[in-house]
């Protein structure tokens, strides 16, 4: 736990990207009319769970007032609220919510990570920000020694994933793995790619990822494990 906790300090302390800890410092300090009291975290956010967990699930970046807001990923926003709810039907964490950091919410055999740990403008960070978060995702990795499934939320974490993949020599060398909700992609050493849709408010509430989607998913994944 100790290596696990220091990734986690070095996130915090990060500032490779100017762009993106402006953005992050300006979201904190004009914030939101609804949280117009509450201190922002405005730092970068670190991982969510253990290191000893099987599974892990791979987002695009912390909302603007949701995870910079609160400090832990997929907490305070509607991706979020969708996420855990589906991970709690699933049997993955403890409670159907998160709304803040100390709500006990407990997650199951997963831990929850980013490919990007600042919120970036319009939700778009660019290529040299995803560049300069990725050796995170590679020490993740690395640190969960029992880690048997990766489940990216999204085009750009799936991406993230398959150059992890082919980084850590996961890729079987014929893979031509696309984009699709709901593919689970086999790699080496008996793990395993699940994809699906990110749940941005915009994709649930336009029910291109629905629960039910994404509960099934899940219950898949669960099988895998």
């Amino acid at each position: 736990m100790a290596e696990w906790d220091a990734l986690h300090e070095a996130i915090i302390a990060c500032s490779r990207c100017p762009r993106l800890t402006a953005h992050r410092e300006q979201v904190a300090q004009t914030r939101r009319a609804a949280f117009r009291e509450q201190t922002y975290w405005g730092k970068p956010v670190p991982n969510f769970g253990a290191p000893t967990a099987r599974l892990l699930i791979v987002g695009l970046a912390p909302a603007a007032h949701g995870g910079n807001r609160t400090g832990r990923i997929f907490t305070g926003d509607a991706s979020g609220a969708f996420l855990f709810d589906a991970l709690y039907r699933t049997g993955f964490c403890n409670q159907p919510h998160a709304t803040h950091r100390d709500d006990g919410l407990t997650l199951y055999d997963a831990a929850i990570t980013a490919a990007v740990h600042c919120v970036p403008p319009d939700n778009k960070p660019n290529r040299e920000e995803q560049e300069a978060c990725f050796p995170y995702l590679v020490r993740t990795y690395r640190l969960m020694t029992r880690l048997k499934g990766l489940l990216a939320l999204g085009q750009l974490a799936f991406e993230a994933c398959l150059r992890l993949a082919r980084q850590e020599n996961l890729l079987p060398p014929d893979a031509r793995y696309t984009f699709q909700h709901g593919a689970l992609y086999p790699l080496h050493h008996e793990k395993f790619l699940a994809v699906s849709y990110h749940p941005s408010a915009r994709n649930t509430y336009t029910k291109l990822l629905t629960m039910e989607m994404m509960t099934e998913l899940l219950e898949r994944v669960r099988e895998r494990l």
